[in-house]
């Protein structure tokens, strides 16, 4: 884990590539626990027999599910000191390449993109890319927006 002292700090970093997280699991109870609290229950996600025969040979997770992840991902890769607080703030861009299925192991690699200042704190931008175990592509690839409040 990179561990900044400051946004001084990360702001010196930008373009750097802050390493991957471990490998994890996406288990059906995660899925499953994903579309009851989003009220998604498509049956590629949750029907285990229908997805066999549908196209992609078994449940997968939800795209928003690999969006949902990236806090507890990033956090594994880095973290930024003296903040009073480090709030999510959005996306800039966001793609879904492929399909994650049920029982794929996956990690993230992150890649600091942009730091700069605004009137609430500084605007972090960091490159995130989802990966599947023995996969070519990327499942996800998405620029997440973190406000940093320094702590005064």
């Amino acid at each position: 884990m990179r561990i900044f002292n400051d946004v001084a700090e990360l702001k010196a970093a930008k373009g750097e590539h802050l390493g991957y997280t471990d490998w994890r699991e996406i288990t059906q109870e995660r899925v499953n626990g994903f579309a009851d609290a989003t009220d998604d229950h498509q049956w590629i996600h949750v029907d285990v027999d229908r997805a066999k025969e549908g196209p992609f040979g078994s449940t997968i997770a939800h795209g928003y599910l690999s969006l949902a992840l990236i806090p507890s991902l990033a956090g594994e890769l880095y973290r930024v000191d003296g903040l009073k607080m480090g709030i999510n703030y959005g996306l800039n861009k966001v793609r879904f390449i492929r399909p994650i299925p049920v029982g794929s192991q996956i990690r993230a690699g992150a890649e600091i993109a942009d730091v700069k200042g605004t009137p609430s704190g500084t605007l972090a931008t960091v490159r995130v890319v989802i990966e599947v175990a023995g996969v070519d592509k990327p499942a996800c690839i998405a620029e997440t927006l973190s406000l940093l409040v320094p702590d005064f």
